[in-house]
């Protein structure tokens, strides 16, 4: 008699990220983007652009519509597969509005007024000038996470309350209606480098960064880019060694040597080993530009065919639709709604 083994199932992993910019930069790229795009083979990957969310505040529908469609576009381009992983549009699935709107009813308003973030965000204009959308914006992001059963949340220190409150909120629902939702764990996903401004390397790279000189941005010009790694602020001395105290400078450009070639900084320090400066700023350029350009070159295929990502993105709605319509409908029979029929064809 053979014994066999089944595989254990991969964990579900959920992430997702605004459509703020016009472009991402390559901070968000070797910080963010490169874990989305690792995870699809470790997990069972479902990953999102919120827009949404994007509303809780004050935006340009015009801005809004053409953001989605860039920063899809870009992590397509940046790796995210629409076939090893789920991917979609937050707003093409209704279900992620009807479970928020579930949630908030089982929410407490003392509970969700003690959300920090809330806090934070209305510091300077008050909360009279915020929208419901900001306050509720804690039970959507729960809604997000519940409605497709997330084993694994990958979250930063700001997000973490609010994972607490959506492990409540889960746990809350699964005693009072039954057994509902799988209750998500925070994840602390392998550490990337982190990328500092070219102009000031005391500072992460932004977009809203002092000067634009300091952001390389994915989608500008590649010579552009090139431009801005040559003259990207330096230390004194001339050694090239990697010291963030003593060489922020050049500690930073090595960082992202090493992250674009897979080099460890210990191999160019060694490289470059009695070499000046611009030894290593015009090879960095030239990486830079390999890597931006493909990238770039894809991301303005992509848009330049909009009937094509709009088929995938649908791909990735109809999937995501598949697993939350199922949540969603669990959820509505065990708070005592009645199911809802078809007319179709009825005479």
């Amino acid at each position: 008699m053979t014994s066999s083994t089944t595989p254990a199932a991969k964990k579900r992993i959920l992430s997702g990220a605004k459509p703020t910019a016009d472009s991402l930069h390559l901070g968000n790229y070797i910080g963010a983007v490169r874990n989305w795009v690792d995870m699809q083979a470790e997990y069972d990957a479902v990953f999102f652009i919120p827009d949404l969310h994007a509303i809780t505040v004050d935006f340009d529908p015009t801005e809004l519509a053409k953001r989605t469609r860039i920063v899809a576009a870009q992590y397509i381009a940046a790796g995210i597969d629409p076939d090893k992983s789920i991917f979609f549009v937050q707003s093409h699935v209704p279900e992620h509005a009807q479970l928020a709107w579930a949630l908030n009813c089982i929410t407490g308003f003392g509970e969700a007024s003690r959300m920090t973030q809330f806090k934070d965000k209305t510091q300077k204009s008050g909360a009279d000038a915020a929208t419901l959308g900001l306050f509720a914006y804690p039970t959507l992001m729960a809604a997000d996470i519940l409605l497709y059963q997330t084993d694994l949340v990958p979250v930063g220190e700001d997000q973490r309350q609010h994972l607490e409150l959506t492990r409540n909120l889960a746990q809350r629902f699964n005693t009072r209606f039954g057994a509902t939702f799988t209750v998500p764990e925070a994840t602390i996903v392998k550490e990337r480098a982190k990328i500092y401004d070219l102009q000031n390397p005391s500072a992460k790279m932004s977009k809203t960064g002092e000067s634009p000189n300091g952001t390389i941005q994915l989608l500008e010009d590649p010579k552009i880019a090139a431009k801005r790694i040559k003259s990207a602020v330096t230390d004194a001395g001339t050694e090239i060694r990697f010291d963030p105290e003593e060489k922020p400078g050049v500690s930073n450009l090595l960082t992202i040597y090493s992250s674009l070639t897979g080099k460890s900084v210990v191999e160019l320090e060694s490289e470059y080993q009695g070499k000046m400066y611009g030894h290593l700023k015009v090879d960095l350029a030239d990486v830079v530009v390999d890597f931006v350009t493909p990238l770039r070159d894809r991301t303005h295929e992509l848009m330049a065919d909009p009937a094509e990502l709009d088929r995938l993105l649908a791909h990735g709605a109809e999937r995501a639709r598949e697993i939350a319509s199922v949540t969603l409908a669990q959820v509505y029979e065990r708070m005592g709604f009645l199911p809802s029929f078809s007319l179709a064809g009825v005479r």
